[in-house]
Order: C-alpha cells, then structure tokens, then sequence
C-alpha cells in the first residue's frame, strides 16, 4: 500500500519529471498534481483502485498511473502516442517504486479490458473533438472511468456519453492552472475550468 495520507502522495506526484517537450498537436497538458492526488483517493475510496486493474490512457509523465499504483493498483498499464512521454512516465514509476507497465499506442488500439481507466486527454483546443477517441476507447474498455473534459465541451460530452448507454455517477469542478507550455499562449499561467466525471459504462457481460 502507498502513502497514507494525499498530502504524501501529492508531494510525491509534485516531484515527478515533466515530459520536457510537450507535444501541441496532442495537447499534452500536465495534471496538476493535487488534483491528480484528490481524484486518485476519491478513486481508492470508490473501491476502483486497490486490487485493480488500470489504464492511464494518454498518460504522459505517467501522474494518474503512478498514483494509481502507489494507491495499490493491482496492474497498471500507461498508454501515450509520445515516445518521449512514455520514457519519463517509466523512469518516473520506477524511481518512486511504483509497479506498471508503459507503452506506446495510439488509444483506440489499447485492449482491454480494465477496471478502471483514468485519463486527461485532450480537450480539443486545438482539434475539435480530439477527447472523443480517448472517450470511446474507455468506455470500451473500462468498467469504471474517471475522465477530465473543458467544461466548455460539457454538454457534448456528456451527449456522447449517454448515448453510448454509460451512467454519469459523478462530475467535479476544477481549474487548471496551465503554464506557458507552447509558443502560442500569451500568459504565463491561465486558469481552464475543467471537469472530472465518473463514468459507468454499460456492462456488455450481464
């Protein structure tokens, strides 16, 4: 079992390398860390992380793994189409002692199943609609997703995932705080309103 108390686990989170060159074209934002620590222990507390099997689906530095793992995720998988981005979230899990396994792949050729995915995809800034294969993929593949979207996006969102037959169970509100990662953001931090919801896709095993 990993740190007892979210303040540990969020101090470990804080101390994680950052992928060095983030990707626009796929909007590699960072989880905040204390974000990331609050929606791991609201997970832990859901029953959906201890003794679980999870995917990190788009997992960058590998945040919401690596805390999924610490938290005592049974088997955690990371997926990312960045090269790069898989390479730190490895050699992040492995200096924290945290069990998984990384890989390369776009999501929708992940397979499953999982109990739980955890995902920050992207929020189609900079392409329209660029959550909605991370989206689909999890409700494939998860019994349980915890998934960010721009609260902008909110009723989209929440259309594509009531028509899949999923039940919303859960929705928070939160703000980003993201630093100038790319040349053509003009502030030096800008709050994004975001949204976390917890997701019960449609059991295809009854």
């Amino acid at each position: 079992m990993g740190p007892a108390k979210k303040t540990d686990l969020e101090r470990t989170l804080q101390g994680l390398e950052p992928v060095p060159r983030p990707r626009a074209d796929i909007e590699q934002y960072p989880t905040p860390a204390g974000i990331a620590a609050e929606v791991a222990y609201m997970a832990l507390g859901r029953g959906d992380l201890e003794g679980r099997t999870v995917l990190d689906a788009g997992c960058g530095n590998g945040v919401l793994g690596i805390a999924a793992a610490l938290l005592g995720a049974r088997d955690v998988t990371g997926a990312d189409l960045d090269p790069e981005a898989v390479e730190v979230a490895g050699r992040n899990a492995r200096r924290v002692g945290a069990k998984g396994r990384w890989v390369v792949s776009d999501v929708r050729e992940v397979e499953g199943p999982f109990d739980t995915v955890l995902m920050n995809p992207p929020f189609g800034s900079q392409r329209r609609h660029a959550d909605l294969p991370f989206l689909d993929a999890a409700l494939r593949l998860g019994r349980v997703v915890y998934s960010f979207h721009n609260a902008k996006a909110e009723a989209f969102v929440l259309r594509r995932i009531r028509a899949s037959g999923a039940t919303i169970t859960d929705r928070l509100e939160y703000a980003f705080p993201l630093g100038r990662a790319f040349a053509f953001h003009r502030r030096d931090v800008q709050r994004i309103p975001v949204l976390l919801l917890r997701v019960e896709p449609q059991r295809r095993d009854k």
